[in-house]
Formats: C-alpha cells, structure tokens, sequence
C-alpha cells in the first residue's frame, strides 16, 4: 500500500530532523508505536542523540518529562525506531522519557499527558478510528485486530517500559473516548437528521437545529477534520439546507 501525503502533529515545540531515517515510508500510517527513551532525556537532548548518523536510531517523535512534543522524523518518513523495518514503515513511532529507572522506566504525568494527545492527533490526522489493542505480537500488521506495536516485541528490550506497557490499555481507552467525543460518524449525523425531521412533524421548537449545527461543525463534519465524517461540507451543507437546518448565512 502506497503511502498517503501525511502532516505533522501542531503539538511539536521543537525539531530537530534526524538523518536517520528512510524517505518516504512505504505504507500509510495505521499503527502508533510507543517507545521509552531509557533515561531522563530532554527533547533537545534526544534530538542530539538521533542527530547523529553513527546513532542508527530515531523515532518519529519524543516528548519530554516536562510534556512538552518534538519532531524528529517527518511522519512522511519512515524513522527507525523498532528494530523491524516493515512496523516502522506503517508506524508513528514516539520515544517518552522516564521520571525513573529501571525495570519498569516510569513517566511524568506530564508526559503521559502529553503522549494521550499526541496520540489523539495522530490518529486523527491519518484516519485512524480508534485504536486497538490485544498485547498479542501475533496480530503485528493486522490492524482491524491491533494497531498498537511494542518494541519489544521485535528485539530483545525492555522497551517500552513496564510502566507504559502496562498501561497501553488505559491509553487506548483515553484516545478512544477523546476521538468519540470529538467525531461525528455518518451514522450520527443520520441520526441527527432523524431527530430533527421528527422535531418537525411534530411541530416542536426548532432550536435544535442551531445546537446540531454547531455539534457538527465543532466535530469537523464540514471541513473533514473528522475523518469518522464522509461528509465533505458541501454536501453536509446541501443536506442541511434541504432540511432547513443551514442558518442563515451559515454553509
């Protein structure tokens, strides 16, 4: 599968492009794996580090104790990260640096904070649903099962962390919930459409129809943010207006 143009997170404050990577991937993005920096690095730090072609290493992004994001590879690029070529071609690989030390490599609630969100954005940008996650290597690749990958599974590391691996649970279920909340399917703007055309066979106020405009606006329904959303805006705006719902000077 060819890979798609890609953008980078707006979370990034701060990038440093390492040369350690392959241009372009050659597969769209469809899988998030999360790394451990092994050490209480700063983004700069990292950044340093993956600078160096004698490293051989890099990853997509790192994020620092303080929470703050860095770019490090473009997520056009495939970074290397995992020890396995073809999990980091379809991967967005993100180091996280650790508040503690070994075994289990603990992190910041800031970092974890941030990392949530990096995630959100992630998926959000690259059409990712949600994501999924069985901590079975078996399924690698097969990402209507799992689209979350470890480290560890492809060489013989710690890596990511017990901290975080045992946690990737919590963190699909955070990202889960935040892209539910922040998308509107095709199904759930059918279903807005029933309500309102109910609304209006039964002559009740049509104040709704302001406060769906607003919800689907907000969720990315018209400008495709949303990509949960098949709707372009003009055809959000065609049925909207059709059924009256489209305000005036609204589309």
């Amino acid at each position: 599968m060819a890979a798609r143009p890609m953008s980078n997170s707006p979370l990034v404050t701060y990038t440093r492009l390492s040369p350690n990577r392959t241009s372009p991937r050659n597969h769209a993005i469809d899988t998030i794996t999360i790394h451990c920096m092994a050490g209480n690095a700063s983004v700069e730090t990292c950044g340093a580090l993956f600078a160096r072609a004698s490293t051989e290493a890099s990853s997509n992004y790192g994020i620092g104790s303080d929470g703050r994001v860095a770019l490090y590879v473009d997520e056009g690029d495939r970074s290397w990260a995992s020890s396995n070529g073809a999990n980091d071609h379809r991967a967005v690989t993100i180091e996280v640096a650790n508040s503690g030390g070994e075994p289990d490599w603990p992190v910041s609630d800031q970092a974890y904070a941030a990392l949530i969100d990096l995630c959100v954005d992630i998926c959000r940008r690259n059409g990712i649903q949600k994501l999924l996650w069985r901590g079975d290597k078996s399924l690698v690749g097969q990402v209507d099962k799992q689209n979350m990958t470890a480290h560890r599974w492809f060489a013989a590391k710690a890596c990511p962390g017990d901290y975080l691996y045992s946690r990737f649970g919590d963190i699909v279920a955070r990202v889960n919930e935040r892209l539910e909340e922040e998308h509107v399917t095709q199904e759930q703007f059918n279903e807005m459409m029933e309500v309102y055309l109910t609304q209006q066979r039964s002559k009740e106020s049509s104040s709704w129809s302001q406060e769906a405009w607003k919800k689907a606006e907000t969720a990315g329904v018209f400008d495709g943010s949303a990509p949960q959303a098949p709707l372009s805006r003009e055809q959000a705006s065609l049925v909207l207006d059709r059924l009256g719902l489209l305000p005036e000077g609204g589309g």
